[in-house]
């Protein structure tokens, strides 16, 4: 096993510088190609993620930009729509208040003139009450037009201190 025979260390190493050759030629080549492809492949998907979370961080900024300028849009129309709720809630209290002093004015109108056709009647019925007394007194009916105009005018005479006072 030890014994060195120079004929075999001969055709051993020829063998092999010729299978050294032949695998340089045709098993090297393809061998590193192919690593050279795959490195090349790999650092091209490195490029590639690296470029697309560069995009990504893009779009993730435009996103926040876009949420940022949405909820500023959104306070602006609430806060619009506030300032035009609480306008709309004035004009709705100054429309209610004037149709309360249109409705106000109305019922002191209309009392005023169921007061004046109260007080006509009153002095309608007092003419008649004082005709009627005076006929009983007199025993006579009292109708004529002159007798009504007497009675009305101590009535109205009556009335006139009562209003001064």
């Amino acid at each position: 096993m030890f014994d060195l025979n120079l004929g075999l260390f001969v055709w051993t190493s020829l063998v092999f510088l010729v299978l050294l050759g032949i695998l340089w030629k045709f098993a090297w080549g393809p061998i590193l190609a192919a690593v050279d492809a795959r490195e090349k492949g790999i650092q091209g998907a490195l490029d590639q993620a690296a470029s697309e979370r560069e995009a990504a961080a893009k779009l993730l900024a435009q996103h926040r930009e876009q949420l940022a300028d949405a909820r500023r849009q959104a306070q602006e129309i609430v806060a619009s729509a506030r300032d035009a709720g609480e306008r709309l809630r004035t004009e709705i209290e100054a429309k209610a208040r004037e149709e309360g002093d249109r409705m106000l004015e109305r019922a002191r109108g209309e009392i005023g003139r169921e007061r004046d056709q109260a007080i006509e009647m009153l002095r309608r019925e007092s003419v008649e009450l004082a005709l009627s007394a005076a006929s009983r007194l007199l025993h006579r009916r009292l109708d004529s037009e002159a007798d009504r105009k007497l009675v009305e005018d101590y009535l109205k005479q009556l009335d006139r201190p009562a209003a001064e006072a």
